[in-house]
């Protein structure tokens, strides 16, 4: 049922209450919010309405009797002839109601008419949202994690771009610390001519071949840059530990950034942590929490009072040696997103970072700059475990000790990058974040149902082949008559598709973009049951143009969703 429609009946049921409610002393004022929801039976209606359990205490009715009341007014009503087919009351009070066949069918000339557009909305009217992810320190190729974060942040921005918001994707670079002394001191092991294995080498070192490479580069004098940094160039001396140190982090930006072109992910916005100590913004934040008062001393530390903000204990932000915590500038980060007028911030991140949650919020919260409560916001995933060939892959020799992100596009794809990515794309939002996921190659290798992406991308395909068996003119599919769409599957698959637009308002709601990933399932199931039960290309005119209409409203909506979540729409497979 489209939205348009949900509208109306609410409004035909707040007709039919209002002489009921004018006789109360509080009138129409005190009518609660009707609210109608979708039976757990689709044999008890399209809709139900609680509203007579509600309002029967304060109209001194019995809720069944009253909701008999309703539902004779409601059928009285003109305004219903043509949406409403049937009502009646069950159990305690539940008002279910039948939609008429002709505004179920409706969805379909919709759906030809608004095409891309469908199951979009302004309802962000433009409000800023920034969305971090993928994050990753650079002193490594990319892991799984970080690609199951690909896969979500770009969902969720879409998903927000959807519904109007302004969202700006933003990569958020840890490029300072004790992680990019090591990825520099590696590099220079490998300079001198050590390797893993040698007692010369450091044992915190990074072990994977990427670090021969970029030691290979380094000595070569060549010259590095990421997508939006300066050039960094080799210089010749293999002491010059803080050249080494920057020629790494660079070489590695751009190896982040081949990786993210590969997956489809762009972002419009690469933030670095340095800069917030270039910039002095660390040293401020901690100033302003000083001047806040939200700060004490103790064992020659500076501690931050997270248990006012709700955290089990107090932080130290300085330590005794002067250093700073790493939620420190963590907090200085989002004051910054803050004072860039984002007013929603979301963070992917793995669930190993649920701890610093409590005191990033506090300490945004200690400013007292008017940031609000549960800003920023959280969406933490758990670890993706790879299988191929029937076992657990645990390393792998580019990286030295993890799964990366271009090991597992190549992978399935087998050898056709587009095919590739969207199995990994797919497959990483088909499950909440917050459980852990079994990523199975072979699986993802296969040209059957079991691979719920190929079983979708086949819906799609499965259509364009009925269209373009029937070689007409599509545009004439908008203005057909729907009548004849009156059989049992017919009538699921156009509640199916009314469905997205509110598929979309709860993946949102939610902040989960697997709502698409199931929402998809579901289309493309009742679409190829649909298939297996009806011919579309029939002899009868008007029930072939019908189903024609009904086909390319179906294949529009699985390409509106497959684009949303960033997974091509193949006309053959």
């Amino acid at each position: 049922m489209l939205a348009q429609q949900k509208l109306e009946i609410v409004a035909l049921l707040q007709a039919a209450l209002a002489p009921l409610l004018a006789a109360t002393a509080a009138g129409t004022d005190s009518v609660p919010v009707v609210v109608l929801e979708r039976p757990r039976d689709p044999a008890h209606g399209d809709v139900a309405c609680n509203i007579a359990m509600q309002l029967a205490k304060q109209l001194k009715m019995n809720p069944r009797e009253l909701a008999t009341n309703i539902v004779s007014a409601l059928l009285a009503d003109p305004a219903a002839k043509g949406l409403i087919e049937a009502a009646d009351v069950a159990g305690p009070g539940f008002i279910n109601l039948r939609v008429a066949a002709s505004a179920k069918q409706a969805v379909t000339h919709t759906i030809l008419a608004q095409g891309a557009q469908y199951g979009r909305s302004s309802v962000g009217a433009g409000k800023k949202v920034v969305i971090e992810f993928v994050s990753a320190n650079p002193t490594g190729p990319l892991h799984v994690g970080h690609g199951r974060q690909a896969a979500l942040g770009d969902a969720l921005s879409s998903l927000f771009e959807s519904q109007g918001y302004a969202v700006t994707r933003e990569f958020y670079y840890n490029d300072a610390g004790v992680q990019i002394a090591t990825l520099a001191a590696s590099v220079q092991a490998r300079l001198k001519g050590y390797a893993p294995g040698d007692q010369q080498w450091p044992e915190s070192a990074y072990n994977g071949d990427y670090i021969a490479d970029i030691a290979a580069d380094f000595k070569a004098g060549n010259t590095v840059c990421a997508s939006d940094g300066q050039p960094a160039t080799a210089s010749t001396d293999i002491d010059d530990i803080e050249s080494i140190r920057a020629f790494a982090v660079t070489y590695l930006r751009n190896e982040q950034d081949i990786d993210m072109q590969a997956f489809g992910v762009e972002f419009d916005n690469y933030f670095l942590e340095s800069s917030l100590y270039l910039d002095g913004k660390v040293h401020k934040a901690v100033d302003a929490l000083v001047a806040a008062g939200k700060t004490f001393e103790d064992g020659g530390a500076l501690w931050l009072r997270t248990t006012e903000y709700g955290d089990d204990k107090d932080r130290v932000m300085k330590k005794s040696d002067g250093t700073y915590t790493y939620f420190v500038p963590d907090v200085a980060y989002h004051l910054v997103k803050w004072q860039r007028g984002f007013v929603q911030a979301i963070n992917i991140q793995g669930s190993d970072h649920h701890g610093t949650i409590a005191r990033v919020r506090g300490g945004l919260q200690a400013l007292g700059v008017g940031i609000p409560q549960g800003y920023p916001d959280y969406v933490l995933h758990k670890m993706v475990t790879v299988m191929k060939d029937g076992a657990e892959v645990k390393i792998s020799k580019r990286a030295g000790s993890y799964v990366t992100v271009r090991d597992l596009i190549e992978w399935s794809g087998d050898g056709d990058a587009i095919r590739g990515r969207d199995a990994v794309r797919f497959f990483l939002i088909s499950r909440k974040a917050d459980t852990e996921f079994v990523f199975d190659v072979d699986v993802a290798l296969k040209h059957s149902d079991e691979n719920p992406v190929y079983y979708v991308q086949y819906a799609h395909a499965r259509i364009c082949s009925v269209l373009a068996q029937w070689g007409g003119d599509e545009s004439v599919l908008n203005g057909v008559d729907l009548a004849p769409l009156t059989a049992p599957r017919e009538a699921t698959l156009l509640a199916t598709l009314a469905h997205y637009p509110e598929a979309l308002e709860r993946a949102l709601g939610e902040l989960g973009p697997h709502q698409v990933a199931f929402y998809l399932r579901e289309l493309a199931g009742e679409l190829h049951g649909y298939y297996n039960a009806e011919r579309v290309l029939v002899d009868d005119e008007a029930t072939k143009m019908a189903r024609l209409a009904l086909m390319a409203a179906t294949r529009q909506v699985l390409r509106n969703g497959l684009a949303l979540i960033g997974v091509s729409a193949p006309n053959k497979m």
